[in-house]
């Protein structure tokens, strides 16, 4: 099968388009003929082994443990391990795995849902990780209540843009902070107000927020705190920025201690891939609630211009790599 492989870390130019053997399922994996596969900021960690606390938590000291790229997943199972027991081949499904940037790639089974009856393959394979990511924020680290004031930093990215819309759906008044060129794309998405923070400071006390998802990772916990209310929760998502041990981690974890001597809350999100989840999006999806933005589509062979494009912020939404 054709597959995007790393033999070392490295930026873009360590991917090569290769001719592997397919993956052969255990007992509790789900083989997928993968359809389309999601690019996500994780993505490029796993590239680059960059924070090196990507390397110490198990993905490879010297080298990536696994060699092809890619984690979101959206497809049709072409088998299914003798313990499976929730899909059968022929389904349509999305979640994570390991190894999407390829023609088939083994998933377990509770990280895989089956897919929105109204998405294409495309639009399923931009959900599992940003979408997923931005509902934790919100409901389980956020706390979010219907009526709340939600600032989202970063509205028109991967994580951001769901954010916004999953805000709305619990019932929270949402402002967006974007750029210019993508205010139009956040208000598409029901944010209520929308700042552009090449203009406007949306920290300069004007205006307080009961909760603010930060997905853009390079503001100070002192300037977020600013825009907070008093007893407001601030969740940082993503480790962007910092240095090359911890990255962006590092100030996940500077909020938490710091959370332990304020009276608001302010937190870090590391997401779980849990199927629960998908299903529960898949509900919002198919009712019309949500709707995946996909920025740009690229073939397999240029799923490294595609993490490229990531990095370099030029995206609007999710970026997808189809097979």
């Amino acid at each position: 099968m054709k597959a995007i492989v790393q033999d070392v870390y490295g930026s873009v130019e360590v991917l090569e388009l290769r001719d592997v053997d397919a993956p052969v399922p255990g007992d509790d994996d789900v083989l997928i003929r993968v359809r389309a596969a999601g690019v996500d900021q994780g993505v490029w960690h796993l590239m680059t082994g960059l924070p090196y606390l990507t390397r110490v938590v198990g993905y490879g000291l010297r080298k990536p443990k696994t060699r092809i790229r890619g984690r979101a997943v959206a497809g049709r199972v072409e088998a299914v391990g003798r313990n499976v027991v929730g899909f059968r081949t022929g389904d349509e499904v999305y979640g994570t795995c390991e190894g999407s940037f390829a023609e088939y790639a083994c998933a377990k089974e509770g990280r895989l849902a089956l897919k929105p009856k109204n998405l294409s393959f495309e639009q399923a394979a931009a959900v599992p990780i940003s979408a997923v990511t931005a509902l934790q924020a919100l409901r389980n680290a956020g706390r979010i209540q219907a009526g709340q004031e939600v600032l989202v930093i970063g509205a028109a990215g991967g994580v951001g843009a769901y954010a916004v819309q999953l805000a709305k759906a619990f019932g929270a008044q949402v402002t967006g902070v974007c750029s210019t060129a993508k205010i139009d794309l956040v208000r598409s998405i029901g944010a209520d107000h929308v700042i552009d923070y090449t203009h406007d400071d949306f920290a300069d006390g004007s205006r307080q927020f009961d909760l603010i998802v930060d997905t853009a990772g390079n503001r100070p916990l002192s300037v977020l705190r600013r825009a907070l209310k008093p007893k407001g929760t601030l969740a940082i998502v993503g480790g962007e920025g910092g240095g090359r041990l911890a990255g962006g981690f590092g100030r996940s974890l500077g909020a938490g201690l710091l959370s332990v001597f304020v009276r608001q809350r302010l937190t870090g999100v590391m997401a779980a891939e849990r199927a629960e989840d998908l299903r529960f999006l898949t509900g919002l999806i198919e009712a019309g609630a949500v709707t995946p933005v996909v920025g740009k589509c690229y073939a397999l062979a240029d799923a490294p211009a595609a993490i490229r494009d990531l990095r370099a912020g030029h995206l609007r939404g999710k970026a997808v790599v189809t097979i």
